[in-house]
C-alpha cells in the first residue's frame, strides 16, 4: 500500500503547468526527416510527430494528479488542475484539427488532377509579366516546379496542398503558443499568490487563463 503523500505546494503546482507550457511549445519547433516526394507536408510533420508524444505525456500526469492521494483539493490545486485540463483538451482537439487537415490533404495529392496554366508558364513569361509575376519569381517558380516534379505532382496542385499544408501548420502554432502562454499565465498567478486561497468570486480572474481564452473562443464561434 502506498502511503499518502503530501499535498502539492503551490510551487509544485506552478512547476507542473510550468513543464506543461514547455512541452506544448516546443512541438512548434519539432522538425521530422521530410522525403522530396512529401515536400509539401514539411511544414506540418514536425509537429504531427510531436504532438501525440506531448498529449500522451499531458494526459498521464494529469490521470495521475487525479488519482493521487490526496488530491489537490486546495483553491491552489483545483485551480492548476483546471488549467492543466483545458490545456489538454484544447492540444487534443487542434491535434483532431491537425491530422484532419493532413488527412485531406494527402487525399487531395491523391486525386488525378488535369494539369492548369502554371505547368505551361516558363521562366521568360514570369519576368514579362505573366499571371504569376506577383507571386513567384523566375528563381522561385523554378524551385516550385522542381519540387512539384519530385512530389509527382503539378506546380498548381504542389502549390495548393503546401498552401494547405502552411494553414494548418498556422493554426497549430497559434494554439500551442496561446496554449503555453496561458498556461505561464496561470503558473504565474499560482505561485505569486500570497496564499493557498487563489480567489474564486466571479471576477474573470478567478478562471484560469486557458478556461478564458477556450470561453473566449466559443463566443466568438457562435
Amino acid at each position: 500500500m502506498t502511503a499518502d503523500r503530501a499535498p502539492l505546494t503551490r510551487t509544485e503546482l506552478a512547476g507542473l503547468l510550468t513543464e506543461a507550457a514547455q512541452s506544448v511549445s516546443a512541438i512548434v519547433t519539432a522538425e521530422y526527416p521530410t522525403a522530396a516526394n512529401r515536400s509539401y507536408l514539411q511544414p506540418v510533420l514536425g509537429p504531427l510527430s510531436a504532438g501525440p508524444r506531448v498529449v500522451g505525456e499531458l494526459n498521464d500526469r494529469l490521470e495521475g494528479l487525479v488519482a493521487a492521494e490526496p488530491r489537490p483539493a486546495t483553491s491552489a490545486g483545483l485551480f492548476a488542475l483546471a488549467s492543466y485540463a483545458a490545456a489538454l483538451g484544447w492540444l487534443t482537439e487542434s491535434f483532431t484539427e491537425l491530422t484532419a487537415s493532413v488527412d485531406q490533404i494527402c487525399t487531395r495529392v491523391g486525386i488525378p488532377s488535369e494539369p492548369r496554366n502554371m505547368v505551361s508558364v516558363s521562366s521568360d513569361d514570369a519576368k514579362s509579366g505573366g499571371e504569376f509575376d506577383l507571386a513567384y519569381s523566375a528563381l522561385e517558380l523554378a524551385a516550385i516546379r522542381n519540387a512539384a516534379e519530385a512530389a509527382g505532382l503539378t506546380p498548381d496542385d504542389y502549390v495548393e496542398v503546401l498552401s494547405q499544408s502552411l494553414l494548418a501548420a498556422s493554426r497549430i502554432t497559434d494554439d500551442c503558443m496561446e496554449i503555453s502562454s496561458s498556461l505561464l499565465e496561470d503558473a504565474a498567478y499560482v505561485l505569486d499568490e500570497a496564499s493557498d486561497h487563489i480567489r474564486t468570486d466571479d471576477g474573470p480572474n478567478s478562471l484560469p487563463a486557458l478556461v478564458r481564452s477556450l470561453l473566449a473562443r466559443m463566443e466568438t464561434a457562435r
